[in-house]
């Protein structure tokens, strides 16, 4: 184990022998530390947080801080981190309030750049992106590979869908649909198209890049149907692809509403 002789280490606290702990870093409370994890100069990891293996704190972050809920009382929520993530100088993750399930969690392999914020009782997949000064109210849920450009806000309980990418300085009311590119500000948000590049380098076979066009068609350039309409004959006709699917369960399950708006309205 390898911990600089300046740092503050808590006695509850639980460190893998291969964690690296540099100068005046703080681990406060029964914070576990995996495999290969680093915490940077002056970072703070606080609280019941568990961070997973190859993890990277950069300096002066804040991780697993009290959630800022008017109504929290101390009560013991948690946050946890998977694997392979990069928090960069400056970044504040919070712990979870009692209203939901009592858990930040974070997955693997995202990389949040700095200072952004992600607050109390989020979900961010894996491999997501957050650019500079991007911001998450409490409760946003993020899909996997998803990417919020800077200074991005996202309003409490939004939803943002897998692959979708968010043009910087966006403000986010309204879910946001899986695959999609979307820019704008609370009224005026629009979606742009298919996020085609994102797919492709993702590796995505051209056929269902084609049949994920084809369902924004019809969900969001067919004025003659109503959404129900649009949604059940997706589910009738592209039944056979799982990604035009798991776009018809998002806009299904979505509780605040899914943006509508393209570029051409």
């Amino acid at each position: 184990m390898n911990i600089h002789p300046a740092a503050v280490i808590d006695p509850r606290a639980q460190l893998d022998s291969s964690a690296i702990v540099e100068a005046y870093a703080v681990i406060d409370g029964p914070v576990n530390i995996g495999p290969e994890t680093r915490i940077g100069a002056h970072a703070v990891v606080s609280g019941h947080t568990t961070l997973g293996a190859r993890n990277t704190v950069s300096s002066f972050a804040s991780i697993g801080a009290p959630p800022q809920d008017s109504h929290y009382q101390g009560e013991p929520t948690e946050l946890i981190i998977g694997d392979d993530n990069l928090f960069r100088e400056y970044v504040s993750i919070h712990r979870a309030t009692v209203k939901a399930t009592g858990k930040t969690l974070i997955g693997n392999g995202n990389m949040i750049m700095a200072y952004c914020h992600i607050a109390h009782d989020c979900i961010i997949a894996d491999h997501v992106i957050m650019a500079n000064l991007a911001t998450m109210a409490g409760h946003v849920e993020i899909g996997s590979h998803a990417n919020l450009g800077g200074m991005v806000g996202v309003h409490q309980y939004c939803r943002i869908g897998d692959f979708a990418y968010v043009g910087g300085m966006s403000g986010i009311a309204l879910d946001v649909p899986p695959y999609v590119i979307m820019e704008g500000t609370r009224n005026q948000m629009r979606i742009a198209g298919i996020n085609k590049i994102g797919l492709r380098r993702s590796g995505m076979d051209r056929e269902t890049i084609k049949n994920l066009e084809e369902a924004f068609k019809i969900l969001f350039r067919s004025p003659e149907l109503l959404l129900k309409d649009s949604l059940a004959k997706l589910e009738d006709e592209m039944k056979d692809c799982l990604e035009v699917q798991l776009m018809v369960d998002f806009f299904r399950t979505s509780k605040r509403g899914v943006v509508k708006r393209t570029l051409d309205d």
